[in-house]
């Protein structure tokens, strides 16, 4: 190759390059959407070694889309590519295939919309059956669910929103954690959030969780701590000596009634109470 031909092809790589990054803006800056898909059509330069000129995928513009909460353009390119645009983008994003990014990074970036738009696709396509409960990767997120991640983060919202649409709560993780164990070892190790913490453990509740959990010995073996904490029916329930409550037995039945792909809207229209609705009211809008 002539020295002509070499600084021709390092100049198109500099270009290619600042192309590539100018995608990533133009999501971030919110622009609409029929620029983005010009943008992400045209062959750019990838962010991997020994890489070509391509496109970026629908795969790779929907984690831009979640990451700045373009939700116009996530709208978009689920509308288009349901299944391709939630695909895991490329080999070397994670070494385990049945991962589930998308939707994974928008319980952790608290994009809730989004994470409606994922799960009303999700119902809607054989292709994607049992995609809420994929793992993370077991080399790097301990193969943690988005439920787990929900329950890590406290987003009590989201773990309802997800158990609702059919998330279970019993999967256990890399740590043979389930996502019971993760709240309450949260109550055990710290004093800080005691009522975020309590509210997502009461929805886990809700969805009849396993009661064979690795906590259940710290349960037992201190039982006035947990008493004193979560009050003595639902420690007894925990533990295992003492049936669920009334209430909480009734709404468990009633919520395994519901159909996951009318969640959160199916909960709304219970003929019951709305104090007896375990739905807040900010959490309404999520209708899939």
């Amino acid at each position: 190759m002539s020295v002509s031909q070499a600084s021709l092809q390092e100049e198109q790589s500099r270009e290619c390059r600042f192309l590539s990054y100018m995608f990533y803006q133009a999501v971030r800056d919110q622009k609409p959407v029929w620029t983005l898909e010009d943008m992400r059509t045209m062959k750019c330069f990838y962010w991997e070694e020994n890489a070509s000129e391509r496109c970026y995928s629908p795969s790779e513009a929907m984690l831009y889309a979640v990451v700045h909460d373009h939700r116009p353009y996530a709208q978009h390119l689920l509308s288009h590519f349901p299944e391709d645009a939630l695909r895991m983008p490329g080999d070397k994003f994670c070494c385990c295939p049945s991962s589930a990014p998308h939707l994974a990074m928008a319980v952790t970036y608290d994009r809730r919309d989004i994470l409606a738009m994922i799960l009303e696709v999700a119902h809607r396509r054989p292709a994607l059956g049992a995609y809420i409960d994929r793992t993370g990767c077991f080399h790097l997120e301990d193969g943690k669910t988005p439920l787990h991640l929900a329950c890590e983060l406290l987003r009590a919202e989201t773990i309802l929103v997800l158990l609702g649409n059919g998330a279970s709560p019993r999967i256990r993780d890399g740590k043979g954690q389930t996502a019971l164990d993760v709240i309450l070892e949260q109550l055990w190790d710290s004093k800080v959030n005691v009522e975020s913490k309590k509210r997502c453990l009461d929805y886990l509740l809700l969805f009849r969780p396993s009661l064979q959990f690795k906590m259940k010995a710290v349960l037992q073996e201190h039982p006035g701590y947990w008493t004193a904490l979560l009050g003595d029916d639902k420690y007894r329930y925990l533990v295992g000596s003492r049936p669920a409550t009334l209430y909480l037995r009734a709404m468990q039945t009633v919520l395994q009634c519901l159909p996951p792909s009318h969640f959160p809207r199916s909960v709304q229209e219970l003929p019951i109470p709305h104090a007896l609705k375990p739905l807040p009211a900010h959490c309404k809008k999520l209708q899939l």
